[in-house]
């Protein structure tokens, strides 16, 4: 393809970290019950049950009433994506010009962001806003589905740039209608649907964009495993463990029991974290485990593996639960580590994963799942398993690997 000469971002997620700025700055000022309201409105969104237009005009009305200069003041105490910075000044040398395009923030917080990257346009929502307070109301070609497509032919048309020469860096579908504007599209840390459809998929920091942008073919190598990666993984193949104690120490439901308590100190921990509070060991483990967007929001996928082992140890036969429990903890575990070791072949269906880590990961699940079950119950296990966490679904791996393996199990004689 044609090098980019304009490089269009989305914002939040991107640059910002994601669910942050409504869900925890601004919700703040609303207490706990419009909190509430705001997660149930993304939420729903986020499993397609309403419109974006729907989601925004509903979380803007709970804002009015707010001076526009107190949400200004909690917009900016939200931290840039690491490595955010550092992008943008190489594409400056790069000679592209560059683009912020948001549906979900204000049109003045978007022109803040741009300046402070030294972007060159810098599009958002449209506020409506009497005697500085919020009147709840928004507007603007953003709110609308193909919102972000209009926005960016208009760019593209002001810059004299042809779609061929115009590169997008996006997190979810929100900005599926850019992708026929653009030649190159990157997912970052993508949500199901762009880990299929985009062009490159990159997780964890942003400057690891810049190769496939710059089609520099020399710098696109596999990063490594890293101290953070390490940590991460060791803490998830870690559950391998829950079936010996349920087995020798504790009974299956007093662990289940524990694994609950836990997941409630952890959340505790985390919107302590968010808001600048720390709980001794476990906020230090979230820091070095979480990859870099992460960092700067609520983590969840702590919350979701253990949610996953609770629940095959609590709905499956004890056989069958330690069996999917080890093939989440062992597969899932595994496959990264040899994903990002060994990994050279792209998941066409998933380009976020590699086609080596999925196989190492089936064979190590296979053989722990081998220790509860007969092998050929958890061959058949580890594939379905392994399978559910190669797909891209909208469900996190941490739940649809144990339950389906544990279905799937369940059902052969």
């Amino acid at each position: 393809m044609t090098k980019p000469r304009l490089v269009v971002f989305d914002v939040e997620g991107v640059l910002l970290p994601k669910r942050r700025y409504l869900l925890f700055e601004a919700s703040e000022k609303l207490g706990f019950r419009n909190f509430l309201k705001i997660l149930s409105n993304g939420l729903l969104y986020e499993i397609g049950l309403i419109s974006l237009e729907k989601a925004l005009r509903n979380i803007f009305l709970l804002l009015r009433g707010l001076t526009a200069s107190e949400l200004l003041r909690l917009y900016k105490k939200i931290p840039m994506i690491s490595g955010a910075r550092e992008t943008f000044a190489e594409l400056r040398k790069a000679k592209c010009r560059t683009a912020l395009i948001s549906s979900g923030l204000p049109q003045p917080f978007v022109e803040d962001l741009a300046s402070r990257l030294n972007a060159d346009h810098a599009h958002g929502l449209e506020l409506k806003i009497e005697g500085d307070r919020l009147t709840g109301e928004i507007g603007g070609d953003l709110i609308k589905h193909n919102g972000k497509a209009l926005v960016l032919e208009k760019i593209q048309r002001k810059e004299g740039v042809e779609p061929r020469e115009c590169a997008l860096v996006a997190d979810d579908r929100n900005n599926l209608p850019m992708f026929r504007l653009c030649a190159l599209r990157i997912g970052y840390n993508p949500d199901f649907i762009l880990s299929t459809k985009s062009d490159g998929v990159v997780r964890g920091d942003l400057l690891e964009v810049l190769p496939l942008i710059t089609q520099n073919r020399r710098e696109i190598k596999r990063s490594g495993i890293s101290k953070r990666t390490l940590i991460r993984e060791t803490i998830h193949v870690s559950g391998f463990f829950v079936p010996f104690i349920s087995l020798y120490i504790l009974t299956p439901h007093l662990v289940a029991f524990l694994l609950f308590l836990t997941m409630l100190v952890y959340m505790a921990s985390e919107l302590a974290r968010i808001r600048g509070l720390n709980l001794p060991v476990i906020s230090t483990i979230t820091r070095n485990a979480a990859t870099a967007p992460e960092i700067y929001e609520f983590v969840t996928a702590p919350i979701l593996f253990a949610l996953g082992i609770t629940l095959a140890l609590v709905l499956f036969p004890q056989s069958i639960s330690y069996a999917s429990i080890s093939i989440v903890a062992l597969g899932d575990g595994f496959s990264a580590f040899f994903g990002k070791t060994l990994g050279r072949n792209v998941i066409p269906f998933n380009k976020g994963k590699h086609l080596e880590g999925s196989l190492f990961g089936f064979l190590i699940a296979f053989l722990g799942a081998s220790l509860y079950v007969a092998p050929p119950k958890a061959l058949i296990g580890a594939a379905i398993g392994m399978l559910a966490e190669a797909i891209p679904l909208p469900v996190s791996d941490n739940l649809t690997v144990p339950l389906a393996s544990a279905l799937t199990m369940l059902a052969i004689p």
